[in-house]
């Protein structure tokens, strides 16, 4: 987990925020057990409360259970149900804003694209450049 904390919003936010993010890279799959709280405290230097917090949220949301005796887990469908959640908040707040900029800008859908197609060969070099370097 990214450990730098931000002024923006209370740090037990920005836990849960880390975990939903890992479940919706793939980083943390159904089934898979959460960093214990204790773990969680002493990596991060935070009070247990505050991790502890953080993962009530995940739990009042229905995107992780906690088992009594073996900590905490994420549910089946978690990954979906976030999905859903994200991409309902991408188009009723971001992407006003997105297409404002899109509109202002004067771009096209081709411009759009050989943008994504640009950026996509760019990543695509620099993990071949990571493979080798690492070889």
């Amino acid at each position: 987990m990214d450990r730098e904390w931000n002024d923006s919003q209370p740090i037990y936010r920005q836990l849960r925020d880390r975990v939903v993010a890992m479940i919706l890279d793939g980083v943390l799959k159904e089934g898979d057990a959460l960093p214990s709280v204790r773990t969680v405290a002493a990596e991060d230097r935070v009070n247990p409360l505050t991790v502890l917090k953080g993962y009530q949220q995940l739990v009042d949301e229905g995107l992780v259970e906690s088992r009594r005796g073996l900590g905490m887990f994420i549910n089946v469908g978690a990954r979906s149900l976030l999905l859903q959640g994200e991409r309902q908040r991408f188009l009723g707040e971001e992407w006003p804003r997105v297409h404002a900029t899109i509109q202002r800008l004067g771009l096209t859908a081709e411009e759009l694209l050989e943008a994504t197609t640009q950026s996509k060969t760019a990543e695509s070099k620099s993990k071949a450049n990571e493979n080798e370097e690492e070889d």
